[in-house]
């Protein structure tokens, strides 16, 4: 549905404190506009969007990362506004618009929880609910017509967390090892091929590598995206330290050796950095 506002009370809106999400999307519409709007919002589209978007969602999972919440209720604001441009241009060319987007999301939650919108027992549990939950999409793609399994896992996800999703969904139809200790056995074989490897296939090898090691995240049930994040916060944190110690004799890292600097990261770590 379209701003059926008169102009006077389009523009008293935009600059109303307070105006919440209507304001929000009378301020887009403004942008957008051919004759009065902003030269370079006007030119943008999806395609030219979407990275700003995929940044933004970053920039969210950084601030609570961080436990930044002076910060997070700006980074919230700011993926929302991706929501919102995306919704603008769809509107503009007779796609959807943002209530539709609102809808279709709602509906889908309440389709999801029927233990809470309908008449299904809430009494189980998260584990239980998550298996639930993909039951239900997976109906859901079903009815979609989706040609192979992996068809609808995003591309553009990060490697990790898609190498992640892609296991899963081939793991619903069978595909998958028996357990952990399968898998470990098969990082060995893999970091063998890696060590062996001539130079024109190392890439390779170490994607396969990769790969096989986000599927033992996945079995012990951890989140490889984050193991990864939480591993470079780790070592930003250590060797921050060994930039601090060297900076009191009035040097740089470049000015010490390796054996020196991993003197120093064994003091961050029993330092518990």
């Amino acid at each position: 549905m379209r701003d059926e506002r008169t102009d006077a009370e389009t523009e008293a809106l935009i600059h109303r404190d307070g105006g919440g999400l209507p304001r929000l999307l009378a301020i887009m519409r403004r942008l957008r506009d051919p004759e009065s709007g902003c030269p370079w919002d006007i030119e943008q589209t999806f395609e030219t969007i979407a990275p700003y978007t995929i940044e933004e969602a970053y920039e969210v999972a950084d601030a609570i990362e961080r436990e930044a919440w002076a910060e997070l209720e700006g980074e919230l604001g700011d993926l929302l506004l991706q929501v919102v441009y995306h919704a603008e241009i769809a509107a503009e060319r007779d796609l959807f618009d943002f209530n539709a987007v609102a809808d279709a999301i709602a509906a889908k939650m309440v389709a999801r929880h029927p233990h809470v919108f309908g008449d299904e027992s809430r009494d189980k549990s998260a584990e239980q609910q998550t298996r639930d939950w993909e039951t239900v999409k997976a109906a859901e793609r079903a009815k979609k017509a989706r040609g192979g399994t992996l068809d609808d896992v995003a591309r553009n996800l990060p490697a990790l967390t898609r190498a992640e999703k892609l296991q899963k969904r081939a793991a619903r139809v069978g595909f998958d090892w028996p357990g952990p200790a399968e898998v470990l056995a098969k990082i060995a074989e893999e970091a063998e091929e890696v060590a062996s490897a001539p130079p024109e296939k190392i890439e390779e090898e170490i994607g396969d590598l990769l790969f096989v090691v986000a599927n033992l995240a996945r079995h012990l049930k951890v989140d490889p995206e984050q193991a990864l994040r939480g591993a470079n916060a780790k070592f930003t944190r250590r060797f921050a330290h060994i930039e601090r110690r060297l900076s009191e004799t009035g040097r740089r890292p470049e000015d010490s050796d390796l054996a020196e600097m991993d003197a120093l990261w064994d003091e961050a770590k029993a330092d518990g950095l």
